[in-house]
């Protein structure tokens, strides 16, 4: 069911959840202050009640609003990142609902770069928990046609178009001046350390949880076999009994069995990569093999994406 602007800030004040578009995918959406609308977002995803949801904000003023530090390095980091697909989790003010924080002591906080979302967060006057638009664990909606496949016709979506991202958000927590990594974004490591001015803090104890950590994640229906090279993929198309279709990355010989390339960049197959997997889920076969990029930074995330997809 598809609303306008106006029908969304209805519905999100009446404690109603809507599918609103961003940058990365589109998300659901609650009022995040709504404890009830809240539990809504949990129970159309199916999603578990320790795993925490994204704030969205309409900037970075609101930070203090939700976090009970916010200390110079998240600063810089908001500066640089904000608006885009980047997450801050920091310590959470006492008020912030144990809903939305999945029970942690932290609050995950984004300010969004889609001009719709940002003019729904700005005249709505709210701030919206919005994690992906569809049931948890399965593959991440870029298009509100996604949505409506997913969650069913039922569910309100705000079109905003195709997502431009196509990926989740990199998280980021930051405590003082030092700062961990917990999710792979298209905003990378190093550029994040060149701010920050010190590397992430690596194998700690007490990990904040965030979404995007469970094994198998943004799968979609059809099972999935990942391929390091081409000829590996291509040989197993052709000498498999299965009925397969084929995701290719870059130029190269290709399967006879049905397939996609996409170009070898990483921010092209970022965008268009859960798109892509949505299409192949409906070729209705019985495995997708895909062609894996080069273990390289800018295709980390793309890889730890595929890689749970995968997972069995």
């Amino acid at each position: 069911m598809l609303v306008d602007i106006n029908q969304t800030i209805a519905l999100l004040k009446q404690g109603q959840v809507v599918a609103i578009p961003t940058e990365t995918v589109y998300g659901l959406a609650a009022d995040a202050s709504n404890n009830e609308a809240l539990r809504q977002i949990y129970a159309i995803k199916e999603r578990p009640a320790d795993n925490p949801l994204i704030v969205h904000i309409a900037d970075a003023s609101q930070v203090n609003e939700w976090a009970a530090e916010f200390p110079p390095l998240a600063q810089k980091l908001a500066k640089a990142f904000w608006p885009g697909p980047f997450t801050l989790v920091l310590p959470a003010k006492p008020h912030v609902s144990t809903i939305v924080r999945g029970n942690q002591p932290t609050v995950a906080l984004r300010v969004p770069n889609h001009p719709v979302t940002l003019q729904l967060l700005k005249q709505s006057g709210l701030a919206l928990a919005a994690p992906s638009a569809n049931k948890f664990t399965q593959l991440s909606p870029t298009t509100a046609a996604h949505v409506a496949a997913g969650l069913g016709e039922n569910v309100a979506v705000l079109d905003g178009g195709a997502c431009k991202v196509g990926i989740e958000s990199t998280i980021v927590s930051v405590k003082g001046d030092d700062w961990q990594l917990l999710r792979l974004g298209m905003v990378p490591e190093s550029s994040i350390e060149a701010l920050a001015g010190r590397p992430a803090l690596k194998n700690q104890v007490n990990i904040p949880k965030v979404p995007g950590q469970h094994l198998l994640h943004y799968s979609p229906k059809t099972s999935i076999k990942l391929f390091g090279s081409r000829e590996e993929l291509v040989n197993f198309a052709e000498t498999s009994q299965k009925k397969c279709a084929a995701l290719l990355i870059g130029e190269g010989i290709t399967p006879t069995c049905k397939h996609i390339n996409l170009p070898k960049q990483a921010v092209l197959v970022a965008e268009q990569l859960y798109s892509v997997l949505h299409m192949m889920d409906n070729y209705q076969v019985e495995l997708l093999l895909i062609e894996t990029p080069p273990n390289a930074p800018e295709w980390l995330a793309i890889l730890d994406r595929l890689g749970r997809a995968a997972y069995q």
